[in-house]
C-alpha cells in the first residue's frame, strides 16, 4: 500500500474511492460471466459447425468415390472469393458475425464430365462456407476471450488490491485520527488541571 496522509481529508478521499471500487466490482463481475458465456456459446457453435462440414464430407466422400475415376475433376473445383461478414457487440466488445461466401466455380465442360459434378459443387461450395463460417466463430472467440482476460485482470484489481487498500487506509487513518483526537482531549484535560494551581498561587 501507498504512503498515506493521515487526515480528514485523505479518509474522505479512501472512503469515496473505496465505494466506487465496490459499485463497480459488480458491473465487471457480470460482465466476466457474460463472457465466459458467450466463449461457452461461440465453442458451441463452432463445434457445431465442424460437425455438420464432417457430415457434408462423409456424404460427398460415399458417392462422389464410387464414380470419380478421375480426382483431377474435384480438385480447385471451387474456390473462395469472397468472405461476406457483420459485426454485432457482445458485452461491449465487436466482433465479426458470418453472413455468407462467394465462390469461383472453374469452368467445366458439360459434355465431358460426369453428371454428379454439379453435386460436388454444390456439397463443395456447402463445406467451404462452413469452413469460413467456423473461422469467424475462431476470430469471435479469440476477441471475446481478450476482452475477457482483460475484464477478468480488473475484477482481481478490485477484489485484491484495490478494496482492500481502501480499507486499509481507511482503517489506519481512522486510528490515526483517534489517537490524535485522544491526545487532544487529554492535552486538554492537562492544560485545565493546571489552571487552578496557578490561580491558587496567584
Amino acid at each position: 500500500m501507498a504512503r498515506i496522509r493521515l487526515t480528514k481529508t485523505e479518509l474522505k478521499a479512501q472512503t469515496d474511492a473505496l465505494k466506487r471500487f465496490q459499485r463497480f466490482l459488480p458491473m465487471l463481475q457480470l460482465k466476466k460471466q457474460q463472457l465466459q458465456a458467450e466463449i461457452a456459446g461461440i465453442v458451441s457453435k463452432a463445434e457445431e459447425t465442424r460437425a455438420q462440414e464432417t457430415a457434408v464430407r462423409v456424404a460427398l466422400d460415399r458417392w462422389v468415390g464410387l464414380f470419380a475415376t478421375d480426382e483431377s475433376l474435384i480438385a480447385g473445383l471451387v474456390k473462395v472469393k469472397d468472405i461476406r461478414t457483420g459485426t454485432a457487440n457482445i458485452a461491449g466488445v465487436t466482433i465479426p458475425t458470418f453472413e455468407s461466401i462467394e465462390t469461383d466455380v472453374r469452368e467445366v465442360d458439360a459434355w465431358a464430365t460426369p453428371a454428379w459434378v454439379d453435386d460436388a459443387v454444390e456439397a463443395t461450395t456447402k463445406i467451404l462456407s462452413l469452413q469460413c463460417k467456423r473461422a469467424i466463430y475462431e476470430e469471435q472467440r479469440r476477441l471475446v476471450a481478450e476482452e475477457l482476460q482483460l475484464t477478468s485482470q480488473r475484477v482481481n484489481l478490485f477484489e485484491k488490491v484495490k478494496i482492500p487498500d481502501c480499507k486499509e487506509a481507511i482503517r489506519v487513518i481512522k486510528i490515526a485520527l483517534g489517537d490524535e483526537q485522544t491526545a487532544a482531549v487529554t492535552r486538554g484535560k492537562i492544560a485545565k488541571s493546571r489552571v487552578p494551581k496557578e490561580d491558587e498561587a496567584a
